[in-house]
């Protein structure tokens, strides 16, 4: 059956020209559309939709408030369907504290409504499968990783939809002095640097967003920028980081496949690859390479995935050693990357 989906925007422009795009694909039924909170709450107790679109600069009530509010008394999968304005991208991160699954800028130069509806109904379409449950951070507290270790393999991570919480919950576990980290999350170029923050905000680690030509160091976790590919390149003691723009792969820039890839080759075994809740398949066949190279693989499980794609697929390739919970996952990494790799072990 059709997904079912209501279109919450104050625009009325905008919510014709959504729900038209979106009528088009067969997979969705567009039930519904509103303009505030207010009618919205109506229309979601009448129509029961299966995934709402979400514009978070709403009149009469801010939609942020209005997010914790269904995400607490009716909880089902939003998409933010944002504005590249330096508002809108603060409000479309906060949106996905607040338990939005994923987020979609408007349609704006270089980025015209044909393939901004095609990226939308994807997510729509994932978000019908998503466990909305799992869609906000985890407390941190007291689950904190002791440090101490001396890492001896980076750690490489990929995610997409649902990530940005995970990562969240991830990160606010680790300790200062975690193993080297780079992450690719599918998330909108013009958020990944504002996210960096928020992660460092929450986080013992040193984050940021990569630069070409970054080295991967102990301490610090890179966000891969989210309009680039990045690939790790140099020796495994020393590696370090290339953004490129070549075209997506697989849809997708970042592609998780292509730093998986990359990790591969340059890291070998000294190297931890994590999938971590997403749609689709992308970083499967890197992981699989990583994998074969050598290099420890940790997939997070089902049971705390919003969307088990991603690691479901990498599983399925018998790309994963070890299948773990989000709040396990911390502690995990850490275990793993202190593990001398076999050449290292030898000399």
């Amino acid at each position: 059956m059709p997904v079912r989906v209501l279109v919450i925007d104050d625009s009325a422009l905008v919510r014709n020209v959504l729900s038209r795009a979106l009528a088009a694909y067969e997979e969705i039924d567009i039930v519904g559309a509103a303009a505030d909170p207010y009618e919205a709450r109506d229309l979601i107790v009448e129509l029961e939709p299966d995934v709402i679109t979400l514009d978070v600069e709403l009149p009469h009530m801010d939609g942020i408030t209005f997010l914790r509010k269904v995400m607490h008394y009716h909880p089902l999968p939003v998409i933010v369907v944002s504005s590249f304005t330096p508002r809108g991208s603060t409000l479309a991160l906060d949106a996905l504290q607040a338990g939005a699954l994923d987020v979609v800028c408007k349609p704006h130069h270089g980025h015209p409504l044909s393939s901004m509806a095609a990226d939308l109904a994807e997510k729509i379409v994932a978000a019908a499968q998503a466990d909305a449950r799992h869609s906000r951070p985890t407390a941190a507290a007291g689950r904190a990783v002791a440090g101490g270790r001396t890492p001896h393999r980076s750690v490489i991570v990929g995610g997409s939809l649902g990530a940005t919480n995970a990562l969240l919950s991830l990160l606010g576990a680790l300790p200062a002095d975690a193993p080297p980290m780079i992450v690719a999350i599918h998330m909108p170029g013009k958020y990944t640097g504002e996210f960096a923050k928020r992660l460092d905000g929450a986080s013992a680690m040193e984050v940021r967003e990569a630069c070409d030509g970054d080295r991967l160091r102990q301490g610090v976790c890179l966000v891969v920028p989210g309009d680039r590919h990045a690939v790790i390149q140099g020796l495994s003691s020393s590696p370090r980081v290339t953004l490129k723009d070549a075209p997506p792969v697989g849809g997708h820039r970042p592609s998780v496949n292509v730093l998986f890839k990359s990790a591969a080759r340059a890291l070998r075994a000294n190297a931890v690859g994590v999938v971590l809740t997403g749609m689709g398949d992308d970083g499967a066949g890197g992981l699989h390479e990583m994998h074969e190279a050598g290099a420890r693989t940790v997939a997070q499980d089902e049971a705390t995935c919003v969307v088990y794609g991603m690691p479901k697929a990498a599983v399925a390739l018998g790309a994963v050693d070890k299948i773990a919970a989000l709040d396990d996952i911390a502690g995990l990494i850490v275990e793993l990357a202190a593990q001398p790799s076999p050449a290292a072990a030898a000399n």
